[in-house]
């Protein structure tokens, strides 16, 4: 039986590319979670004021 390189190249290359292309669009989506994260949060309201509050905000 003789081993044929040729179909084995191509599928080695078409998996690389695939490989490359899933890490490419995890980083993307990486970056928009992470932006989210950062910029999609409310500031918590402080029910009582305390007075290290008042000294910490100078």
């Amino acid at each position: 039986m003789d081993i044929n390189w040729n179909i084995i190249a191509i599928v080695a290359i078409l998996v690389i590319i695939l490989v490359v292309l899933t890490i490419r669009k995890n980083q993307r989506e990486k970056k928009k979670l992470e932006k989210l994260l950062n910029n999609d949060f409310k500031k918590a309201e402080k029910k009582r004021v305390d007075a290290d509050d008042a000294a910490n905000e100078k």
